[in-house]
């Protein structure tokens, strides 16, 4: 078991590689967006680029991270009892999982031509996934609990 927790933990940290790149990259191409809006043109590129990257990167990268990350849980024997710091990991994986569905939220309105935010919003919620990950990293490597 100890090969394939070896490997769970390398397909988890390369998931989480993938994904954070797309939280931390979608954003910043809605402040773009958001910014030329009205010019057509620019509008389909962006919208094609949004679509793909959460298509092919951050929804799997997603749905990978939750599954090893599950697995790491149950093969490192954490599911009994699930220590604090777990638990807390765990809840700010859940506000990734948010920060995420918001931004699937901004595509569509993207996308569909009605979204009203502004370059600045989306400068400021840029912020959201370095936050989670700084206290994700934190209770990792730390275990302060």
């Amino acid at each position: 078991m100890g090969d394939a927790y070896g490997w769970v933990k390398v397909i988890h940290v390369l998931a989480v590689i993938s994904w954070m790149a797309g939280l931390f990259y979608l954003p910043r191409l809605f402040v773009y967006h958001a910014e030329n809006l009205g010019k057509n043109e620019l509008s389909t590129v962006f919208k094609v680029m949004e679509r793909r990257l959460l298509k092919a990167i951050m929804r799997p990268a997603a749905i990978v991270v939750v599954l090893s990350g599950a697995a790491l849980i149950h093969f490192g024997g954490w599911d009994h009892p699930i220590p604090l710091w777990l638990w807390l990991k765990l809840l700010l994986v859940a506000g990734m999982l948010g920060f995420h569905g918001v931004l699937e939220r901004h595509a569509a309105r993207f996308r569909d031509d009605r979204e009203t935010e502004t370059g600045r919003y989306f400068r400021i919620i840029n912020e959201v996934p370095t936050v989670l990950l700084i206290g994700i990293v934190i209770l990792v490597i730390i275990k302060p609990f």
